[in-house]
């Protein structure tokens, strides 16, 4: 077991094309798949970038997911303490598992097929407003940002009404150089429909996920609240994201455009390749809580591990010809929803909204195309969510 000398000054993340990782870091893939890394404030802990060792980060046991044993390997606003009651992603079990478990059941693979015809009008809906709005617009503030919230906001049980004051809600909070006031204001009011909803489906339960979580009898409302809003930040942003990046994608590359829109609903191998290809989630953070070793070095305890996840999903030991875009490709195995207990438990709807909503988008406008030229079109490089900021489109 040996202690890496190198230490990467800090992460990189300048893209040379906005459809795959910087080159910087696959090329670490064969070359030095762990390896030192200066965070932004300092510390020096490493960055993962092969598809075996971040399967291994991701599911050890000694690994957590805390957040006040994390640090960021892009600028943070904050530093993160110990997670309040209900906030499971910076958990690790058994507490993570409490508020976990139920959910899993709400999201399960069979509650996604149930929610097929849902989504399938909730799509279309979303594509007649965008008809109603002319022939050119913002891509993601017409249909990649509003389709995943109404979807998010009805799993929820929101009303339609909640559904459109969320989407403008979240427009300034997900848009670069909102002022930190406004991001606040945003978020306090979110917080506050949350709130009433939980209030309102203790009152009045119905076939949502809040009614089911509540029934489950074991939760305070403010728990509920906490998770209604893990669960619709996470079950609408990298989503959309995805469909933005998705359309983009299919934009430039008219050849591709044309296999996979050309019928109904994309097959589940066609948006799991889109997910591996993309990976919106571009980095995930851990921190050791005990000196282990990884790759024939030696991680401490304390030290914080970046997984590179785009790059794990670009590794040609795992996967053939790693930058073709293959919609076919079987066995897939990617690591857009991480792994091991912490793998996002929206996986199903998320494979599920992206099946109908990229091919209907197309068939819907078939003369879509970009407004603006490619430099023109800013992506969210450092941070870790990746995608576009707006995708000006005519059609």
């Amino acid at each position: 077991m040996t202690q890496s000398e190198h230490v990467l000054a800090e992460l990189p993340t300048a893209r040379q094309c906005p459809f795959s990782p910087p080159q910087e870091i696959t090329e670490l893939i064969e070359e030095e798949p762990i390896v030192r890394m200066e965070y932004p404030d300092g510390h020096i802990g490493w960055l993962v970038s092969s598809h075996d060792l971040a399967r291994k980060v991701l599911a050890h046991p000694e690994i957590s997911a805390r957040h006040e044993l994390r640090r960021y390997p892009v600028p943070f606003p904050i530093k993160l303490g110990p997670a309040a009651p209900g906030v499971f992603v910076g958990m690790d079990p058994p507490q993570h598992t409490k508020y976990r478990k139920p959910l899993a059941k709400a999201f399960s693979a069979g509650q996604a097929r149930d929610f097929e015809p849902e989504l399938d009008r909730i799509t279309n809906e979303v594509l007649d407003d965008m008809a109603k709005h002319g022939n050119e617009g913002d891509l993601v503030a017409l249909f990649a940002l509003p389709m995943p919230i109404k979807v998010i906001s009805q799993i929820l049980g929101g009303t339609p009404e909640m559904s459109v004051e969320f989407q403008q809600l979240r427009m300034p909070i997900l848009t670069p150089g909102t002022p930190p006031e406004q991001i606040r204001a945003a978020m306090m009011r979110t917080t506050e429909l949350m709130h009433g909803l939980v209030a309102a489906k203790r009152a009045q339960p119905a076939d949502d996920v809040l009614s089911t979580l509540i029934a489950e009898g074991t939760l305070t409302d403010d728990e509920l609240a906490v998770i209604a809003l893990q669960v619709f930040g996470a079950g609408h942003e990298t989503t959309a994201h995805m469909i933005a990046l998705g359309a983009y994608l299919l934009l430039e590359r008219p050849e591709l455009r044309e296999r996979l829109t050309t019928e109904g609903p994309w097959t589940d191998e066609a948006a799991d390749e889109l997910l591996r290809y993309l990976t919106i989630a571009q980095f995930i953070t851990r921190a050791a809580l005990s000196d282990l070793e990884f790759g024939g070095v030696k991680v401490s305890k304390g030290d914080t591990i970046t997984v590179a996840l785009h790059a794990a999903n670009r590794d040609p030991v795992r996967f053939p010809e790693p930058d073709t875009f293959d919609p076919e490709r079987a066995e897939n195995g990617h690591l857009t929803f991480a792994h091991g207990v912490h793998k996002c438990v929206g996986v199903h709807l998320a494979r599920a909204e992206l099946r109908y909503a990229m091919p209907a988008l197309f068939r819907r406008f078939p003369g879509l195309k970009l407004a603006t030229t490619p430099d023109q079109i800013g992506t969210r490089d450092a941070m870790l969510t990746y995608g576009v900021n707006q995708l000006p489109v005519t059609w």
